[in-house]
């Protein structure tokens, strides 16, 4: 027994020694073949410890199946121990390429430009066809060790034959988790969402942070996460500001008093317009919308080329209208005319008191 174990860990030592020296050739080839590339360093980095892992795990398999045959009972316990160890150090192999593979692909597109809904589309189909692959890998590996063991292998046929009652029995109970999955590839692959994509939701304004197979996280202008399920998006009315492109419109409205000279507040339009960079040039009229209440509705219509653009110009327009009616145009402020009648000896006189 004792030259068993010997043989054993000379076996161990030397199945080490080759696993060493075949990754290391393995990443040396690498390296000389593709030295020109970064993607064999990004891929050394993402598979190199579950390679290694798996590369040991097989190496010292062969030395104990050398060691200790498979009709001892020693030899069957060690076989069905790195059977599902390999198994596993297979799976997170699978993985970790699965992901290397992912963000290679989706590192090619740039969120960081002005029209990018194309990359948009692309990065979260991506990202959830990685979360499905990687969750394809995981049942796998876990069903293939499952059928290690004998006595699964031997009820399987009746759980077969009872899979069509689980099925049901399953669904019913996880019926809201199965249609938030439904929903996230429904919102996904229907480009109706997207990552990045600028979207009013519950009341919040806010960027689409991240897409999962349960759920939408929202992040809103102040710093907060909305969390939504993706149910919400196939039943719920919201907005998608950037479902075309970026580009969008915006208002500034002005209620202001009839005096107001128009033609005037629409050359210091152009005026502002023409000093930031934050408008795009499609867009920038100032129409009169409505005129109740004894006050007119005055609005300018501006674009930008995102929405974050488009806050900030019309913050800033709003501030220099007002700013140029004080300065110019006093009369032009809001006023409420109040019809007084003077009574006490006088005969009825209507006179005006205007409030700004």
């Amino acid at each position: 027994m004792l030259e068993k174990w010997l043989a054993f860990g000379i076996a161990v030592v030397i199945a080490i020694a080759i696993a060493l020296v075949i990754a290391f050739t393995a990443m040396m080839i690498t390296k000389l073949l593709l030295r020109r590339r970064q993607w064999p360093e990004a891929l050394a980095t993402h598979v190199r410890r579950p390679f290694r892992t798996l590369l040991l795990l097989v190496s010292v398999w062969l030395a104990a199946i050398s060691a200790f045959p498979r009709a001892t009972g020693w030899g069957t316990a060690v076989d069905e121990t790195f059977l599902i160890a390999t198994l596993v150090a297979g799976g997170w192999f699978t993985v970790s390429l699965i992901t290397f593979l992912t963000h290679q692909t989706l590192g090619r597109y740039r969120l960081d430009v002005p029209d990018n809904a194309e990359a948009r589309r692309i990065l979260t189909q991506g990202l959830i066809l990685e979360r499905l692959a990687i969750a394809l890998v995981v049942v796998v590996t876990l069903g293939a060790i499952l059928m290690t063991f004998p006595s699964v292998r031997t009820v399987g046929a009746s759980l077969l034959a009872s899979a069509g009652i689980a099925a049901i029995v399953a669904g019913l109970a996880a019926q809201s988790t199965l249609a938030n999955m439904f929903a996230g590839i429904q919102l996904v692959f229907s480009r109706a969402l997207r990552v990045d994509d600028v979207v009013v939701a519950g009341g919040e304004w806010g960027r689409v942070g991240e897409i999962t197979l349960s759920y939408v996280v929202l992040n809103v202008w102040d710093q907060r996460r909305l969390i939504l399920p993706c149910t919400y998006f196939t039943t719920q009315p919201f907005e998608n500001w950037t479902r075309e492109g970026s580009q969008v419109l915006g208002s500034v409205e002005l209620d202001l008093d009839w005096r107001v000279p128009v033609s005037s507040l629409r050359g210091h339009l152009y005026t502002v317009l023409a000093e930031p960079k934050l408008w795009d040039g499609r867009t920038g009229v100032i129409q009169m919308t409505d005129a109740t209440g004894g006050l007119v509705r005055v609005r300018a219509l501006v674009s930008a080329a995102d929405s974050g653009s488009l806050w900030d110009l019309r913050c800033l327009v709003r501030e220099r209208l007002v700013a140029f009616v004080q300065r110019t145009n006093p009369d032009a402020l809001p006023t409420r005319r109040v019809l007084v009648d003077q009574r006490g000896g006088q005969s009825g006189e209507a006179t005006e008191e205007f409030t700004q």
